[in-house]
């Protein structure tokens, strides 16, 4: 039987020294729910946060299976675990993400110089209530307030930026997620619009806020191309990391 824990101390030393601030968010409490077999004293747990799912202990293939959304990326704390994932979903799409160190010092006046790359015509403005409301409208800006679980909560822990083109959000940077003393970063930009600095500046000045307030903008790359923009940004590539990309209809 699966079970949602609500005393994330249990699991705690389960995923110690895993840096990934979607887990940290999980733990602290801000967001994200614990799933487990045993809620005494679990062995085995799954972190779930937007889309992705963290699993770490002792391998468990009922706590693998069970339906979490209708994607989900799996990531897995070990060899086992991913050799668990192979066998319970050999159809699950295997891809690799680029891990991005999380201890930047960030140039501010080359964040200040590339945040003035927008174009004319292009205006930059935070997300707020009505805002909120217009991304959850397109596919592409839904990930920038969707892993909240409601508007009060993006607006309570939530910091993001979009630029608006002939009233249309035409790119953004927000935060996935929140953790205490950061959030992770979420950038897409609308095909027809890519390629104009829209990403960099707008990624520029959300950087630029969260500093300001002492936040961390940590970065995690879906792709190369992400990796090559955050290095644009002054972060420094750590390593790669297999995933699993597993759709439930």
């Amino acid at each position: 039987m699966i079970y949602e824990l609500k005393d994330t101390s249990k699991v705690k030393d389960l995923f110690a020294g895993w840096e990934e601030t979607l887990i940290y968010s999980c733990l602290q409490g801000v967001m994200g729910k614990i799933y487990v077999t045993d809620s005494i004293d679990p062995h085995s747990a799954c972190i779930f946060v937007g889309c992705f799912a963290f699993y770490a202990g002792v391998p468990n293939s009922e706590l693998l299976e069970y339906k979490l959304a209708d994607f989900t990326i799996l990531v897995p704390y070990d060899n086992d675990w991913q050799a668990l994932i192979e066998k319970c979903y050999p159809d699950a799409r295997k891809t690799v993400r680029y891990a991005i160190k999380k201890d930047t010092h960030f140039n501010i006046e080359k964040l200040k110089a590339l945040e003035k790359l927008l174009p004319d015509g292009y205006e930059m403005q935070k997300i707020d209530g009505r805002l909120y409301d217009e991304c959850l409208k397109e596919p592409f800006t839904a990930d920038f307030v969707s892993s909240f679980e409601n508007k009060q909560a993006f607006l309570k822990n939530g910091l993001g930026f979009v630029i608006v083109k002939d009233n249309k959000i035409v790119a953004g940077a927000s935060s996935y997620s929140r953790y205490r003393e950061g959030i992770e970063i979420e950038v897409d930009t609308a095909k027809d619009e890519r390629r104009k600095n829209l990403a960099t500046a707008v990624c520029a000045h959300l950087i630029i806020e969260c500093l300001d307030i002492g936040l961390y903008p940590s970065w995690d790359a879906q792709n190369p191309i992400s990796v090559h923009l955050a290095e644009k940004l002054g972060y420094e590539f750590s390593h790669e990391y297999v995933v699993y990309e597993l759709e439930c209809n």
